[in-house]
């Protein structure tokens, strides 16, 4: 039997997620579509039982606006919430804003699939001249962040992610966990698979073919050392799960009608 069980997910889609955009840290809203994803994510883990006692996320309002809708479904408004850029999703850099199927017919979709899921490759950083440089790095929530701005990323690898989470998941999560709270952690694609590699052991080969959809809650069941008791569960429908995480990948392929 668990000793403990967290949710953790990636946030419903954002605006950019439908425009096949490479989104990373500009702060987007939830399309209307993410909006329902995480109304009904809501709903499903409200039948299923779960009581939250706290909530973790990024800083990006995607991610906050999710555990906002999820908890509202619950009628766990009073759930406390901490954030933190630690949980960001992974920085792409110069490919921030670019569209995923215009760089999969431009570079190869072997190395868009390589940009987006390898675990030790970095995209190239953003510059200064970047579009979104000084919407990011003047950002107001960066002001409050434990690093000084300037050490904040430019780009960042899967590897990167992970080793900026960690200390957050040791020093501010796991305490949380280990006390007996059961914890929701409302996160990013690449947050969530760092996560995932670091807790399930998943190799740096496998953790390329790692695909999570938007959405949709995963169930965590730990031992006492915080080992998983199997591997993760996606909670719902899932034929339906299995058809979102399609569509996650195909993001990374050229439209057929340009092939």
């Amino acid at each position: 039997m668990a000793k403990y069980r967290l949710i953790l997910l990636r946030h419903g889609e954002g605006a950019w997620t439908k425009e096949n955009r490479f989104c990373s840290w500009v702060d987007q809203k939830l399309s209307s579509d993410g909006i329902k994803e995480a109304q009904n994510c809501g709903k499903h883990l409200k039948a299923l039982g779960f009581e939250f006692d706290l909530v973790f996320t990024s800083v990006l309002s995607r991610s906050i606006q999710t555990a906002w809708l999820i908890l509202e479904e619950m009628g766990q408004e009073w759930v406390p919430i901490q954030s933190s850029w630690r949980l960001n999703e992974r920085h792409y850099g110069a490919l921030i804003g670019l569209n995923r199927a215009e760089m999969a017919l431009n570079h190869g979709e072997e190395q868009v699939k390589i940009w987006r899921r390898s675990y030790d490759v970095t995209p190239p950083p953003i510059s200064e001249s970047h579009p979104y440089y000084e919407e990011i790095y003047n950002d107001r929530r960066y002001k409050c962040s434990d690093v000084p701005q300037e050490n904040l990323p430019k780009a960042e690898s899967l590897k990167d992610v992970l080793d900026r989470l960690l200390p957050y998941w040791n020093e501010k999560i796991v305490p949380e966990l280990k006390s007996g709270k059961m914890i929701l952690i409302s996160a990013h694609g690449n947050s969530s698979r760092a996560l995932l590699k670091h807790v399930e052991g998943i190799s740096d080969e496998d953790i390329i073919n790692v695909t999570l959809p938007t959405g949709v809650p995963i169930l965590l069941e730990l031992d006492e050392n915080l080992h998983p008791l199997g591997p993760h569960q996606f909670l719902g429908d899932q034929e339906a799960i299995q058809a979102a995480i399609k569509k996650v990948e195909d993001q990374g392929k050229v439209k057929s009608a340009e092939k």
